[in-house]
């Protein structure tokens, strides 16, 4: 007599039962494994007009007049009006503009 069990009809039960745990772990798996799913589409729609007010425009006299060394000697205490320059914080001289 064999060790295993053995139905009336000739079947290994106990393969039987192995292959179906076998079988239903492989299914199970297959279920459990995660899933792509491509996502939504994305609408580009174009922003909404907005105003934009206009940028202040400053007043600068063009150099060399009367009015530009008027203008850069009230505005740098270190304003030199035989070259046109001034000491800046850094320490370098520039154009006033």
């Amino acid at each position: 007599m064999p060790t295993e069990s053995v139905a009336r009809n000739g079947w290994n039960t106990g393969a039987a039962i192995a292959g179906g745990f076998a079988a239903g772990a492989i299914v199970g798996s297959a279920l459990a494994a995660p899933r792509y799913a491509a996502p939504p589409p994305r609408y580009n729609y174009a922003p909404p007009p907005r105003y934009v007010a206009p940028a202040p425009v400053y007043y600068r006299p063009q150099p060399w007049t009367p009015a530009w060394y008027q203008y850069c000697s009230g505005k740098y205490r270190s304003f030199n009006p035989n070259t046109g320059y001034y000491l800046a914080y850094s320490g370098n001289y520039r154009f006033c503009q």
